[in-house]
């Protein structure tokens, strides 16, 4: 019963937002029902800029399973950066999530579910065991999952259904034995945000951050 009425909640957050996200793992939540929920869902009315640029906001929230407080602090080490636009820098340090690569690998059904399987010690960053969700992976560094973690029910529903079907070009990812092992070749592009993403409503909202 929990686990459908969690479902729902993500059906909820999707809808509300108008689009899918593929962290929040099953798909489908705009096929029968492609405006928000509750009984208003369907009146269509003018959004302020303001809401607009939390809208976009929350995709990025949602999508990669952070709190405000997190995306803020990430958007204040993204501004340090002066390679390129900030924003740009936000999503590919996203991107670089450990939960998020173990997700974009089709090795856990969500992002969710690829937290769960860090913390519970199933996924290996260059031969040892890392606990921590939102450590940031490196260019070179090899990722794989124990033996216990190829059997888990995440990864096994993963592989059946995977919910985006290819992977991102800086991710390899080869087979070893019955295991799979993955190494990050290359700085994730801002484009590989798997969503219609508006990045200038982002750069307007946050634009008072330093």
């Amino acid at each position: 019963m929990a686990k459908a009425t969690m479902g729902r909640a993500k059906f909820k957050i999707q809808r509300r937002l108008g689009v899918e996200l593929p962290g929040l793992g099953k798909a489908g939540a705009l096929e029968r029902r492609p405006y928000g929920p509750g009984v208003h869902g369907m009146k269509r009315k003018k959004l302020s800029d303001y809401t607009i640029r939390l809208v976009e906001k929350q995709k990025v929230m949602f999508h990669y399973g952070v709190r405000e407080k997190y995306l803020v602090n990430c958007v204040k080490k993204a501004k340090k950066d002066k390679s390129r636009a900030w924003v740009d820098t936000l999503i590919v340090n996203l991107e670089k999530r450990l939960d998020n690569v173990i997700f974009r690998l089709n090795w856990a059904p969500s992002i969710p579910a690829a937290r769960q399987m860090v913390v519970h010690g199933h996924v290996l960053v260059n031969g040892k065991k890392v606990t921590s969700p939102n450590q940031i992976v490196k260019v070179e560094d090899e990722v794989t999952l124990t033996d216990k973690g190829f059997k888990s029910g995440n990864y096994l529903q993963a592989q059946a259904r995977p919910r985006i079907s290819t992977i991102p070009a800086c991710l390899t990812k080869e087979a070893v034995g019955e295991a799979e092992k993955a190494k990050l070749i290359a700085d994730p592009l801002p484009e590989d945000i798997p969503f219609p993403f508006e990045k200038r409503l982002v750069t307007e909202y946050y634009w008072k951050i330093k």
